[in-house]
């Protein structure tokens, strides 16, 4: 497996929001983008998982509220410039 392909594995990822542990998957291209995002806003990845979890629509699971989160991030960085 070439290493882009690698990338676009799907990995099982965890946090405890709001003292409750949960579990999502992502892509590596996107929790690595989640990440970053956190690190710009200065704020503690779990903190940016649970503000994400709270807005979603109740019928929206987490690993997709996440992929729109950093599709619509990366598209206002983008608009920006």
């Amino acid at each position: 497996m070439n290493q882009n392909a690698k990338s676009l594995v799907i990995r099982k990822h965890s946090a405890t929001l709001h003292g409750h542990r949960t579990s999502f998957t992502l892509e590596g291209p996107f929790w690595q983008e989640l990440k970053q995002i956190a690190e710009h806003r200065d704020i503690p990845l779990a903190r940016l998982i649970a503000e994400i979890d709270d807005a979603r629509e109740a019928d929206t699971n987490l690993s997709s509220a996440l992929r729109v989160h950093v599709l619509m991030w990366v598209k206002q960085q983008l608009a920006e410039r």
